[in-house]
């Protein structure tokens, strides 16, 4: 299917048909184009931000949104690992509807396919510039075998409706470790070409496992110790690469730096940023600056996580932009504590901060600490200020429910899972699903209805997600738990 054969009409619109209260900031109608920001965290699970009331670390800038916006306390990304829950989020689409949309390697092809239509192909055929900067980890190129890193990779982010690209091909402890900016790597050196295998080592290429004295930053706990890049060994095996490397204690600072390039060009038109920060994903090294956590270096990288929220909202602000932007923040899963490295982050936390709060689980789960994620909405003057809301919200409805705001009719076939959910979202009457699914590891599936969780039978069930201690979620027996009651899902119902 070719996008140019979507049926879409283009129309911006008031919004003056959403349901309403009498509070005065509900009748109040949308900037006719305003400008919208998707802050998108990485493995920041629900308990992790002070304003969901975690007590080992503050995030004073994310305090500040939550209290010029709307606070959700039952919102959910589609899926308990990244690349299915991103692949559902910019296609309106259930990952586990497909058998490729697993947790990508880093030199995995990309999973969204070019015919699919995005919600960066809505904002951009509504005239809005769209930009996606920070970590992709949805694949590149179109080669099932690996890609080569030295010419441009096809078909990149620019292929699925965004005007520029400033990523990283999978994650910060997968290889290639180097930034693509529209399809090429940055500061690409001929001298250093670049290979990737997810198979076999290169010869004389030293990895974590054979030479530990050789990790200088961080050490692996379990796992992740191949390919060794600044000081840290990484998932899969990778060879040269030279000035393009990054350096991980640096990554925030390149993240922050091109989205303030990108709404500084673009901030006489209106745009679409989807900004995807590293953080808190592994290996956590941020910047010294940031490094006064009690919690180690995962609490000292939500701190950097709050700190380009600070950035953004202050470049907001300098430009005058920010009473026309629209931002939603939350994170891609639940959170996690050991992932892999050796941080003492499982240690640290013990006694003084909870995760994902009150829930059962995190990242990999299908238990609520595996998608039940920090959500908040702020438009000034539009949104409520400082509420809290416990509609049941999901990813899957960013697409149409961002038709709704620019007013376009969308093909029946475009975003097939995705609904209307504006009203919710903007805290402007509605009252969010009644129904949703949660995808756990692999494609198993949990459903949510009303306060009722049931998670189906699974004939081989794996209790934890390996060495993180983490529950999946997964058993022999079906489970039924009424949320309302047990949000923590101890008492399974149909055990009586």
């Amino acid at each position: 299917m070719n996008k140019s054969k979507l049926s879409v009409s283009i129309g911006l619109a008031s919004l003056a048909t959403l349901p309403v209260t009498a509070q005065e900031q509900r009748d109040k109608e949308l900037p006719e184009r305003p400008n919208v920001i998707v802050l998108l965290a990485d493995d920041i699970g629900w308990g992790d931000l002070s304003p969901y009331g975690t007590s080992g670390v503050q995030t004073p800038a994310v305090e500040e949104l939550a209290q010029r916006g709307t606070r959700f306390t039952d919102a959910h990304c589609v899926a308990a690992t990244s690349t299915p829950s991103r692949y559902s989020l910019l296609t309106g689409h259930y990952a586990w509807k497909r058998e490729d949309t697993g947790v990508a390697s880093g030199d995995a092809p990309m999973i969204i396919h070019p015919e699919q239509y995005t919600v960066a192909d809505l904002f951009r055929e509504a005239g809005y510039t769209t930009g996606a900067i920070g970590k992709w980890h949805l694949g590149l190129g179109d080669n099932p075998s690996g890609q080569d890193w030295n010419q441009k990779l096809s078909p990149n982010p620019q292929d699925l409706g965004f005007d520029y690209s400033y990523i990283m091909a999978a994650t910060a402890d997968r290889v290639p470790c180097v930034w693509i900016e529209n399809g090429q790597v940055v500061n690409y050196d001929p001298s250093s070409p670049i290979f990737v295998s997810y198979k076999h080592n290169f010869p004389g290429e030293p990895t974590g496992q054979d030479h530990p004295e050789l990790l200088y930053n961080l050490k692996p706990s379990h796992g992740h110790d191949q390919s060794i890049i600044n000081g840290i060994s990484r998932i899969g095996y990778m060879k040269g690469g030279g000035r393009a490397l990054w350096k991980d204690e640096l990554i925030a600072d390149s993240i922050e730096h091109h989205a303030v390039d990108f709404i500084r060009q673009n901030k006489e038109r209106p745009f679409f940023l989807y900004l995807c920060t590293n953080d808190i994903h592994v290996p956590r090294f941020p910047k010294e600056e940031y490094r006064t956590s009690e919690l180690g270096l995962r609490g000292d990288a939500l701190l950097q996580f709050d700190g380009t929220v600070r950035t953004v909202l202050d470049e907001l602000e300098r430009l005058g932009l920010r009473e026309n932007t629209l931002i939603i923040l939350t994170s891609d899963n639940g959170g996690v504590l050991d992932d892999g490295y050796d941080d003492k982050a499982m240690e640290l936390a013990e006694g003084r901060h909870r995760v994902c709060g009150p829930f059962r689980g995190g990242k990999y789960s299908l238990f609520e600490g595996g998608t039940r994620v920090p959500f908040i909405v702020s438009l000034p003057g539009v949104v409520p200020e400082g509420e809290v809301v416990d509609h049941l919200v999901s990813h899957i409805d960013l697409l149409r429910s961002m038709a709704s705001l620019l007013g376009v009719t969308l093909s029946p076939v475009a975003a097939p899972d995705s609904r209307d959910q504006l009203s919710t979202w903007l805290n402007r009457g509605g009252t969010g699903r009644e129904l949703m699914v949660e995808q756990g590891l692999g494609t198993t599936i949990a459903l949510r209805y009303g306060k009722y969780k049931f998670i189906p039978p699974v004939k081989h069930p794996t209790k934890h997600a390996w060495q993180t201690g983490i529950e999946t979620g997964q058993d022999s027996i079906p489970q039924l738990y009424d949320l309302s009651t047990d949000p923590g899902e101890t008492h399974n119902l149909l055990a009586k």
